[in-house]
């Protein structure tokens, strides 16, 4: 249990922070998803400038390493581009 006032606080923003992390992984993980589903090409190419959005976004604010992003952007673009 936490002994001073500035560790109870930290708690609560760890918290906060934690739950606020977990909603744009997940939101963003949904949108890849939703991604790589597309049947139709013209509607890969219209998500895919949203999705690289999203996914630096994680990056620039550290919930996911800047590294995963670029791989993940490189892969679904790859994937847009094979498409028929």
């Amino acid at each position: 249990m936490a002994n001073h006032k500035s560790s109870e606080k930290r708690i609560r923003q760890t918290e906060t922070r934690r739950l606020h992390n977990r909603y744009y992984a997940k939101t963003t993980r949904n949108a890849v998803r939703d991604l790589r589903a597309a049947r139709k090409k013209e509607e890969a190419e219209a998500m895919l400038p949203k999705v690289s959005a999203m996914l630096d976004k994680l990056a620039k604010i550290n919930v996911i390493h800047a590294n995963k992003a670029s791989n993940l952007k490189s892969k679904l673009a790859l994937h847009v581009n094979k498409m028929k």
